[in-house]
C-alpha cells in the first residue's frame, strides 16, 4: 500500500517532470521560432563554446560527457550540424585518434544570434516568474539531488 509521503513524493515527481517538460518545450520552440536552431543544436553550440580553448574547440568524448548524451546520439547530431556548416569535425591534433568539435564561423555567428534570444526565453518563462528566494532553494534542491561528481550548480550571485 502507498503511504502519504510515497504519495507526495510521486506528486512531486510529476510535477517536475511536467514542469521540466514543457519548458524545455518552450524554450526550444523560441530557439526553433527565432533562430532556426533545435535545442539540441544550441546545447552543443554552447558547450562548444564554454568549453573550447580560443579556438574553439573540444574533444567529441568530453562534449558528450558535458552534455551527458550517449557518443552515438552526440555523432548523429554533430553529423546534422556539420551538414548545415554549424560545426566542422577534424582529427585531433595531440594523438590523431580522437575527433576534435570545432565551431565554423556560421556556428559561431548562428550562436551569437541564438544566445540572446535563449537567455530571454529562460528569463520571461522561468526566471521572471520566481523570486530571488525561489531560485536560490531551486539551486540547493539540485544541488542536493546532483548525482556524485557532476559538480555543483550556480546560483549567478556572489
Amino acid at each position: 500500500m502507498t503511504s502519504i509521503s510515497d504519495t507526495r513524493a510521486l506528486d512531486a515527481w510529476s510535477a517536475y517532470r511536467r514542469l521540466r517538460l514543457s519548458l524545455d518545450a518552450e524554450v526550444a520552440r523560441d530557439l526553433e521560432r527565432d533562430c532556426g536552431l533545435s535545442m539540441p543544436d544550441y546545447d552543443v553550440l554552447a558547450a562548444t563554446s564554454e568549453l573550447s580553448d580560443g579556438e574553439h574547440c573540444i574533444r567529441v568524448r568530453d562534449l558528450a560527457t558535458h552534455l551527458g548524451w550517449a557518443h552515438s546520439r552526440l555523432s548523429r547530431q554533430l553529423g546534422r550540424m556539420e551538414g548545415r556548416g554549424l560545426i566542422a569535425r577534424e582529427k585531433c591534433e595531440l594523438d590523431g585518434r580522437g575527433e576534435d568539435v570545432v565551431l565554423t564561423g556560421e556556428g559561431r555567428q548562428a550562436l551569437a544570434r541564438a544566445a540572446p534570444v535563449h537567455a530571454a526565453s529562460v528569463r520571461h518563462r522561468f526566471a521572471e516568474l520566481l523570486t530571488s528566494e525561489q531560485l536560490s532553494a531551486l539551486v540547493d534542491i539540485a544541488n542536493r539531488l546532483a548525482p556524485p561528481g557532476t559538480g555543483s550548480f550556480r546560483t549567478g550571485t556572489p
